[in-house]
């Protein structure tokens, strides 16, 4: 007797075949037969009526000290999706030797906008070397399938502590070691390697990350620690960092680099730069050199408080301050010769900043005074505009009235859908980048997929359905040397997603106090989700979590080389 029958769905196999009506079924959590079903089964699900697709896959997600928590991975199995590639931009939690894990966590918790408390309450540390993490996650069974990526930056805080932040050069012997933590990490079962060169990634206390100071040539040796030649991927924050100085790293360790940085994020300001770096990645390939782009199927959000305001730290006005107290904060920002510092920096802006001065895509999020409510979800520039006033002297005379509690939401790249879908439909990038279960406070970006499948192929038409799931499931874990999922077809792993094509979707944003010790975090839940399984069992049902004493999803620790195609060259 089968395990599971999905009867008469309409199924997008993730392949780029045609759709078409045909039951799914489902035996020890593989796919054993697509078309007519005769046989019985322990659970059969009428689909009649509805799209039945694999799972999404997550290549870009912030899950690694979450999982040690909550098993689910909320939201992201409820958004559809059932496999998850963590430790992205180097910022994991091991390796983990006890006098290195509050600086690690410290760090986390400004990169990557998470609440301290709830990191120091909810991580169970049962685990110091990467294997000891994997087998930890092993026992816990997480609700979606996952792989971890060793970061560059967490390695490199294990080994120089304090330093890995101030000292650029590290000796002979510290590399020594990092190679031989990341020669290890693979051999245990690490999908490849995480790492960030970005502008915008600094730590507790407006520290640099560890990674953003080294050189090139401190990821050459690690990349080159890998293992055999070829096995593993790179997952870069490359900043400004072109495609033509990464393509050696990826011709001379023939292993495939995805980039993740603003840089290649659709800017109407200069709306060609992005496109630049795509056709350079398009040419890397084309020489038979895996390179390619990460692109966010969203506008690129930004949270965060004049208490904490990172997406500002790039810019020279905010170098000597970023350590300071909010009372240390709040004298500065009163004084006007630091505010014209300030607006001169924003007049002169430097490629991969992320925020160019654009106060139009600046929206005051939450506010803490009853005066200040009139001003929530506007944008700053309209407040300026309507009062008369500067938009810097908006923030932070607000931010000031409020001790610095005033929230901000910015989203400052990625905005305007003509100039997005062109970087979307590009032949070297990857859909991703939705950051699950990191910068939890006032957004949430964990539904990528669902909002690709709402806008870009219902609303605007620039997909159609077959190609819309291609790019969300075999397309990304091809790449990624994630072997038989993101796939229908039979001897497929069972990770599938049943949903309706015309109320697929996301809901706003909402804020719940679920995290350790009641911190908050924001969510967002799906719509036109009828199901989600994975290898074979539901996890969510389309209302809420199927409960499980042990989440289904298996950590993977066994990878193909990238199955990615590369393009042909041009004619000459």
């Amino acid at each position: 007797m089968l395990d599971l029958i999905i009867r008469g769905a309409t199924v997008i196999d993730g392949l780029g075949h045609d759709a078409r009506q045909a039951d799914v079924a489902v035996q020890d959590g593989r796919i054993t037969a697509v078309g007519e079903v005769r046989d019985a089964a322990r659970e059969v699900i009428d689909a009649g009526g509805l799209a039945l697709m694999p799972g999404i896959v997550d290549v870009h997600t912030h899950y690694d000290a979450q999982i040690t928590w909550d098993p689910t991975l909320s939201p992201s199995p409820s958004l559809g999706v059932t496999t998850a590639v963590m430790g992205n931009c180097g910022f994991g939690i091991v390796p983990a030797p006890p006098a290195a894990r509050d600086l690690v966590i410290r760090n986390l918790s400004v990169v990557e906008g998470m609440d301290l408390e709830s990191l120091r309450c909810g991580i169970q540390w049962d685990f110091e070397s990467f294997g000891d993490y994997l087998a930890a996650l092993r026992r816990r069974g997480a609700y979606a399938n996952v792989a971890v990526l060793v970061g560059h930056s967490t390695v490199r805080t294990a080994v120089m502590g304090e330093e890995a932040s101030t000292r650029k050069q590290a000796s002979p012997e510290e590399l020594a070691r990092m190679k031989a933590i990341v020669a290890d990490a693979m051999a245990q079962g690490a999908i490849g390697l995480g790492a960030s060169y970005s502008l915008n990634h600094s730590g507790y206390g407006g520290v640099p990350m560890p990674s953003t100071i080294s050189d090139l040539a401190e990821l050459d040796a690690l990349i080159g620690a890998m293992g055999p030649h070829g096995r593993g991927v790179i997952a870069i924050a490359s900043g400004a960092t072109p495609p033509q100085e990464l393509e050696p790293l990826v011709a001379r360790h023939g292993r495939p680099m995805f980039q993740g940085t603003g840089m290649a994020m659709y800017n109407e300001q200069e709306p060609q730069r992005a496109l630049r770096i795509f056709e350079a990645s398009a040419d890397a390939q084309r020489r038979g050199n895996g390179l390619y782009v990460q692109i966010p199927c969203q506008p690129l959000s930004f949270d965060f408080t004049m208490a904490n305001a990172y997406p500002f730290y790039s810019h020279a006005a905010f170098d000597p301050i970023k350590a300071y107290s909010p009372e240390q904060l709040a004298a500065v920002f009163r004084d006007p010769s630091w505010r014209a510092q300030f607006r001169d920096n924003l007049s002169h802006p430097r490629p991969g900043m992320i925020f160019q001065g654009n106060w139009d895509r600046v929206m005051v999020a939450v506010t803490h005074q009853p005066a200040h409510a009139r001003y929530v979800n506007r944008q700053v520039a309209e407040i300026a505009a309507s009062e008369g006033r500067d938009p810097l002297d908006v923030v932070l005379d607000m931010s000031l009235a409020e001790d610095l509690q005033t929230a901000f939401l910015g989203r400052f790249l990625n905005v305007g859908d003509d100039g997005v879908a062109r970087l979307l439909k590009h032949e070297a990038g990857v859909v991703a980048l939705s950051d699950a279960g990191a910068h939890l406070i006032y957004m949430c970006d964990a539904g990528f997929g669902l909002h690709f499948l709402a806008h870009w192929v219902r609303a605007r038409g620039d997909f159609d359905l077959v190609e819309g799931v291609r790019r969300l499931t075999s397309h990304p874990a091809d790449l990624y040397g994630i072997a038989d999922r993101g796939r229908i077809a039979v001897g497929a792993h069972a990770d599938l997603m049943l949903f309706d094509p015309q109320a697929v979707g996301v809901t706003p944003a909402e804020r719940v106090a679920d995290l350790p010790g009641g911190g908050r975090r924001t969510i967002r839940r799906p719509t036109g989700v009828h199901g989600v399984f994975c290898n074979g069992i539901r996890t969510f049902d389309g209302r809420d979590y199927v409960r499980h004493a042990k989440g289904p999803g298996a950590v993977l620790d066994r990878f193909t080389s990238s199955r990615g195609r590369h393009l042909a060259p041009a004619a000459s």
